[in-house]
């Protein structure tokens, strides 16, 4: 069983595994000759998500072209991951209840790298974008991917940055024609539509004001017939390429199972594991046409809609609970999110915390309500023994996740006027954030903390605390959690500093104070 054009015609071999029901050569020819859609970011969640919907539609018959993926960061992926295998691509769903779906994905046509140093891969992207056919593009790129650096500004029309480059190609449609396009980000970050908007104007009006485009390319950009932004929530949980996986896909005569890690320490495969679940609210507003995704399951509505879905899911039903499993999580000596959930303290946590304390200030948007999405999450998404996702991984960056996962909910306390004694547990989620910083399990021993950016400057805040040391001031904490870039706001002025101060230091008393305090609130709560 070989991954590959070729290999995918032998369908006996091929017993167990859903097929292309399309004919993937003339979706190729028209997709070349009338491109429809491109998303930068090859990545596992592309793959996954956006790239198995069109599939969806290309084999109902309500597509006729494929998608072009472009990768402006590891090339590795686009020479290791793809072209070897003729841009197909392997889906393995995970399913709660044990069974697997196993599908051959062939939407993609093309995969290019976004580079000038790539010439015929940059001349196509160029020719692609001077298409009046082309309708959308998109990203999954991560919230960094939409960083702009000053030097790169100063580049002209020859940035380095993914967003300076998607720029440039954008002022390539301006030439041709100035034709509509939008431009849609699929990434996992609020108001995301907001967030590449800004990018490119930032690359526009620096060219404009140095004479290197004309000013009119900058008023096309922000004329919204022309140009859109949407925003978007996007919820699909896509781990790294999972061993067991493997072994299953090697035993079925599946010869591509193997990782494959490129020289920027990218884990991705032939195939992609993922959850069931997914979700994919968008804002309704293109310019120039778009495939019929709500046909395999998207939901069409409008900003405001899209907002709150976005806030419903990062402040109260999902991100929340994901970092209180990773914070407790790693503390406690657990490697993966489902064997947390078969923790009566850890589940209570999570549990208590979501209907509790985060479910009366939550807005419900309508189009997803928020019971059935937690109930998902706590029953279905996070307890999946086959789902490899582990709580070292969410624990990525949680200082830049706390003001929005936690201090939103604070917030909205705030702006209610609601008594702030009802908040514990989340409270707890914030002093174990102190103890977690020591790098120290709960029976003493190191374990490796998640990269974060601010990881040195707030472990050296937590410096002079010692975990068993009996009396010891604490007062050092204020530094910490007076911080509103991390926490969104004063948490002394919301009136949880000292309470947080408190539990800080029970989960400092010695070996065991975790699992002694975690349980202590959770079964008073």
């Amino acid at each position: 069983m070989k991954l590959s054009l070729n290999g995918i015609q032998d369908k006996e071999q091929w017993k167990g595994y859903k097929l292309p029901e399309f004919d993937i050569e003339a979706v190729k020819k028209n997709t070349y000759e009338n491109p429809t859609w491109v998303h930068f970011g090859a990545g596992n969640i592309f793959r996954a998500f956006p790239a198995a919907l069109l599939q969806q539609l290309l084999d109902s018959g309500d597509a006729d072209t494929g998608v072009i993926v472009a990768e402006g960061f590891d090339f590795d992926i686009i020479d290791k991951a793809y072209k070897p295998y003729d841009n197909l691509s392997l889906l393995v769903v995970l399913k709660a209840d044990g069974s697997i779906e196993k599908k051959v994905i062939a939407s993609v046509t093309e995969s290019v790298k976004a580079s000038p140093e790539f010439a015929d891969d940059w001349k196509r992207l160029c020719d692609i974008f001077a298409n009046p056919s082309l309708q959308m593009i998109s990203f999954t790129i991560t919230e960094k991917g939409y960083g702009v650096a000053p030097a790169d500004l100063e580049r002209g029309l020859n940035p380095v940055l993914i967003m300076g480059k998607v720029t440039v190609l954008l002022y390539e449609r301006f030439k041709a024609g100035g034709y509509p396009l939008t431009v849609q980000s699929m990434d996992n970050c609020s108001h995301n539509g907001d967030k590449v908007k800004s990018a490119v104007l930032q690359y526009a009006e620096k060219w404009a004001a140095e004479g290197l485009v004309p000013a009119e390319f900058v008023e096309w950009l922000k004329d919204e017939t022309k140009i859109t932004f949407p925003w978007s929530m996007i919820d699909k949980i896509t781990p790294r390429p999972d061993a067991a996986v493997q072994k299953m896909l090697a035993e079925d005569g599946f010869e591509d199972s193997n990782t494959i890690i490129t020289d920027k320490h990218t884990y991705t495969a032939p195939f992609v594991n993922a959850e069931e679940t997914e979700y994919l609210v968008i804002e309704d507003n293109y310019t120039n046409g778009r495939p019929a995704l709500e046909k395999a399951g998207v939901i069409y509505t409008d900003r405001e809609t899209v907002d709150n879905v976005e806030r419903m899911k990062v402040t109260t039903c999902l991100n929340p609970l994901h970092t209180a499993m990773s914070v407790f999580g790693c503390m406690l000596g657990y490697n993966l999110i489902s064997a947390e959930m078969k923790d009566e303290d850890l589940c209570g946590l999570i549990t208590k915390m979501g209907y509790k304390e985060a479910m009366p200030v939550v807005v419900d948007p309508g189009v997803l309500h928020p019971d059935e999405f937690i109930d998902a999450v706590l029953t279905k998404r996070l307890p999946n023994p086959f789902m490899p996702d582990a709580p070292q991984r969410i624990a990525t960056d949680t200082s830049q996740k706390i003001a929005i996962r936690f201090g939103e909910t604070i917030k909205s306390y705030r702006k209610k006027g609601l008594d702030m004694d009802q908040l514990t547990l989340i409270p707890l989620v914030l002093a174990g954030y102190a103890r977690y910083l020591k790098g120290i399990d709960d029976e003493g021993n190191p374990f490796d903390i998640s990269p974060d950016p601010l990881l040195g400057e707030l472990q050296e805040i937590v410096k002079p605390l010692e975990i068993g040391k009996k009396e010891q001031d604490y007062s050092c904490l204020k530094e910490l959690y007076s911080r509103e870039d991390i926490f969104g706001q004063n948490l002394y002025e919301a009136g949880l500093g000292e309470k947080i101060e408190g539990m800080v230091a029970e989960l400092y008393a010695g070996k065991g104070a975790v699992r002694e305090v975690l349980h202590k609130y959770v079964s008073a709560r």
